[in-house]
């Protein structure tokens, strides 16, 4: 056994809510081969923390649970400890139906429950062009018809049919349709169990400069 793993001192007793969840990270981070200092730098947090994480005695937040899921080659379900029931692999087009929110229409385009969530968006011509998305998570896009204006940061993107972007959402980013027939999208995003208007929509930030 490495030193790193050695029983911490004694603290508060765990959340049962969260018990299920610590031995998880902490066979999760062995089966990748990293020590608890490694694994803690590559997430960005310290030792400690991430000790108190595996044993119970601090919540994950949802940040956190990424980062550990990349750096162990994993997704948030596994962290979590979820079992998922068999799942037909093929989408029909027929069994799916538009969801609208905000002027945009979403229609799922993959299975749920997945640690991608991939949707088909259609985005109408000034709708939430001034709103501001910022939240965890990776996010490709496929421009199918129309253009897309995507801005990144301080850099705007005109993107054109068979353009894409992948992104960490963290970075803040703003779309809009270029052009009055609006922009249809292929949209995958790494944010597990999402609701479809929230995950597209994301929370205003204000207008970039």
């Amino acid at each position: 056994m490495n030193a790193s793993d050695a029983a911490p001192a004694p603290g508060p007793a765990p959340d049962d809510g969260l018990s299920a969840v610590a031995p998880q990270l902490r066979s999760l981070r062995r089966r990748a081969g990293l020590t608890l200092e490694a694994a803690a730098r590559a997430a960005g947090l310290s030792p400690a923390h991430l000790s108190r994480l595996e044993t119970g005695h601090r919540q994950p937040s949802l940040p956190m649970l990424l980062a550990l899921a990349r750096i162990y080659g994993t997704t948030v379900s596994e962290l979590l400890g979820e079992t998922v029931a068999d799942r037909d692999a093929i989408v029909r087009a027929a069994d799916m139906e538009p969801t609208r929110a905000g002027g945009w229409t979403y229609v799922q385009a993959g299975a749920p429950g997945r640690g991608m969530q991939a949707l088909r968006v259609r985005v109408p011509y000034g709708s939430q062009g001034d709103i501001v998305r910022v939240h965890p998570g990776e996010e490709w896009l496929y421009v199918l018809t129309g253009r897309l204006r995507l801005r990144l940061g301080d850099t705007a993107h005109l993107l054109g049919p068979g353009d894409s972007a992948h992104f960490d959402s963290l970075t803040p980013h703003r779309l809009a349709a270029e052009d009055h027939d609006g922009v249809e999208l292929l949209f995958v995003h790494t944010l597990l169990q999402s609701p479809t208007a929230t995950l597209c929509l994301g929370a205003p930030t204000g207008e970039l400069p």
